[in-house]
């Protein structure tokens, strides 16, 4: 997926929310997904079934990303340490918070992640820390969320840290927060994407558009604008409107 960002390719994702097991990886990667990430801030998934998934992931040739529940060391490298390739951290509303968590997804020299020994994205294999610690960082990727107007004016700052590589807009939890929730069309939303993937642009870092899943004409217009990562819905909801439509057309037939 990284290398889909660095050629100036959209790239897709699917939020897991729901759905207890490795199979949901394997949907993903049938589907076409580049990407899922798996949304232990929101659900009651546990660390051993998110490692699970993003192991299934690894193998499948698709990035396994978490959103942690909460910024704080302990979470960031145990879901790194179970498979994770990133994480998306909420809620980051500073330069100094940004900077907290890229230390905790980091090695040496970027940050202070602590050394865990063979881990799965290796194959369990060892290889000398000089080795492994560069091609870790690269492969790590730290994704942090503007969603409070807080958040819109230190954009610059934020962008500037070493480590951070894009920003995912939470677009319903910005709308709520600029007092006008779930207005999508409002000129304050767009004007969050434009100055937010202008900054991006500046500062050499990717923009990802989340929260506009019931809006793909919404999407377009942001990716168009320079958005380069779709965050497109959750398991839930796919599931839901499939279970929705397939009930319809039966009682479509009934009362034809």
């Amino acid at each position: 997926m990284r290398e889909k960002l660095d050629n100036d390719e959209v790239v897709s994702s699917m939020t897991v929310r729901l759905v207890r097991g490795i199979e949901i990886a394997q949907i993903a990667k049938t589907a076409g997904f580049d990407s899922i990430y798996i949304d232990m801030e929101h659900s009651s998934l546990s660390m051993d079934m998110t490692g699970q998934i993003c192991m299934s992931a690894l193998a499948l040739g698709i990035a396994p990303f978490v959103r942690v529940p909460a910024k704080t060391p302990e979470w960031i490298s145990r879901v790194l340490d179970a498979g994770a390739l990133g994480i998306i951290a909420p809620h980051i509303t500073s330069a100094e918070e940004a900077r907290e968590v890229v230390s905790y997804a980091k090695f040496q020299p970027l940050g202070e992640r602590s050394a865990a020994g063979g881990l799965p994205h290796l194959q369990y294999r060892a290889f000398p820390a000089s080795q492994a610690y560069p091609v870790l960082n690269q492969a790590t990727m730290v994704i942090v969320q503007f969603e409070t107007a807080a958040s819109l004016e230190q954009a610059d700052e934020i962008l500037a840290v070493d480590g951070v590589d894009m920003v995912l807009i939470g677009t319903n939890d910005l709308t709520a927060d600029m007092g006008i929730a779930g207005q999508y069309d409002h000129p304050l939303v767009e004007k969050a994407f434009t100055d937010t993937i202008a900054a991006c642009r500046k500062a050499g870092k990717h923009c990802g558009v989340g929260g506009l899943s019931s809006r793909p004409d919404l999407a377009e217009k942001f990716v168009r604008m320079g958005a380069r990562y779709v965050s497109t819905g959750t398991d839930i909801a796919f599931l839901l409107s499939a279970c929705t439509a397939k009930a319809k057309q039966v009682t479509d037939i009934t009362y034809r």
